[in-house]
């Protein structure tokens, strides 16, 4: 004798069902009734697996349904092919915008990078290299470059320098966390486990673990205390409050790799930049050099006449200009990480002093020298190189 809208089969929801119900007898939404949708329909969105189903993170799917859509209608004119990758990188803006004021994590980013790396590899394989004018060698020159940038990239992902939090706040640091960091950290957004964070230990009500060693670092150096991780960071560490941990000689947090840049890090961060500017640029030529035979790539990036001649053409010189679109930004990001090294000063430290008003820009406002850090170029990239090398030592009573 109840009703049941053809909706919730696909979700056993309330909310669900009494949403369907208003929208059809055009009745306003009670507050909060979309997003208990949302977070119901995120829960049940599951893969079956061997050990019971996983949980799929709804921000990974967008990128792996939409890239290719879009691409290929852009394939079919030109006018097309402006529009949308003209409202690209603008739509990922606002995204990055919209997640960022509301200090959320995403894989959206992560998952939008790999799989745009894996799709153009399968479009220069599928579209490109039968043409017959890429030979064997620079396929496997290609693929190689692809592979050490994963590798970098894998490596960037694991921790980058987290502060122990001390056992005894580890409870109420989980309970301040965000909830919706919580079920990140379900789905190994945090890259630590629950165990590997209790590094510390309180003894009458002090942290130890990280407090010691941070009033060991030489006098002159700045140190403060962290109210939420209870701890005292050393000098140049950080809160990331997306993370929602302490992070030394934090950089910055990366929506691309889904984690903070910090002092262990950095360096494989800087590596799968490189490596992946090398990669980009060197298949950029090689598809310009096959599709506008006779042309430098810099000119038959805006002037290829046959590029729309037949499909396989314009799918190719589609995901050349989506490619170009990219590095260019990829290639901003390691501009600026470049010019912070020379001047040893992180990303944060940079915001910090313009806010503070304690910086000198350079370079036309690229770079920002705080002076505090900076030993000339030489000594700053032997510190940065330096990074992570030696890590911290503990004493006996912190390691038991």
């Amino acid at each position: 004798g109840e009703r049941n809208h053809l909706a919730a089969c696909c979700c056993d929801c309330e909310d669900l069902d009494d949403g369907c119900e208003r929208w059809l007898t055009c009745k306003s939404l009670p507050p909060g009734a979309l997003g208990r949708v949302a977070d119901t329909v995120a829960d049940r969105l599951r893969v079956p697996w061997f050990a019971g189903a996983v949980k799929i993170n709804v921000s990974l799917v967008p990128p792996l349904v939409l890239l290719p859509v879009f691409l290929h209608v852009a394939a079919l004119h030109f006018l097309l092919g402006l529009v949308i990758l003209t409202s690209l990188p603008v739509v990922v803006l606002w995204y990055y915008y919209l997640t960022h004021r509301r200090k959320e994590r995403t894989l959206f980013f992560l998952s939008l990078g790999l799989f745009s790396l894996g799709y153009m590899y399968y479009v220069f394989l599928q579209e490109v290299v039968p043409r017959g004018h890429v030979g064997y060698s620079q396929v496997v020159a290609l693929t190689c470059g692809l592979i050490l940038m994963l590798a970098a990239l894998s490596r960037a992902k694991k921790d980058p320098g987290y502060l122990p939090i001390p056992a005894s706040n580890e409870k109420s640091w989980h309970q301040g966390l965000p909830n919706k960091s919580r079920r990140g950290s379900s789905n190994g957004l945090h890259g630590v486990t629950t165990t590997e964070a209790a590094g510390g230990r309180a003894v009458n009500g002090e942290a130890k673990g990280y407090a010691r060693m941070a009033a060991e670092e030489p006098e002159g150096m700045k140190k403060d205390w962290c109210a939420k991780c209870q701890l005292v960071r050393p000098a140049r560490a950080g809160h990331c409050r997306l993370c929602g941990r302490c992070v030394r000689r934090l950089d910055h947090h990366c929506v691309w790799i889904n984690s903070c840049v910090g002092e262990q890090n950095h360096r494989a961060f800087i590596l799968a930049l490189s490596f992946f500017m090398l990669t980009s640029v060197y298949g950029i030529t090689l598809t310009l050099h096959t599709i506008c035979r006779g042309r430098t790539p810099f000119v038959a990036l805006f002037y290829c006449p046959g590029a729309y001649s037949d499909y396989s053409s314009a799918l190719s010189f589609t995901c050349v200009w989506y490619c170009a679109i990219v590095t260019a930004g990829m290639g901003y990001i390691l501009l600026i990480q470049l010019l912070n090294i020379s001047y040893n000063v992180t990303e944060r430290e940079a915001r910090l002093a313009l806010r503070d008003n304690t910086g000198r820009r350079l370079l036309g406002g690229l770079a920002i020298d705080t002076g505090q850090y900076n030993r000339g170029f030489l000594c700053n990239w032997g510190h940065f190189l330096s990074l992570g090398s030696s890590p911290p030592q503990r004493s006996a009573e912190d390691i038991v």
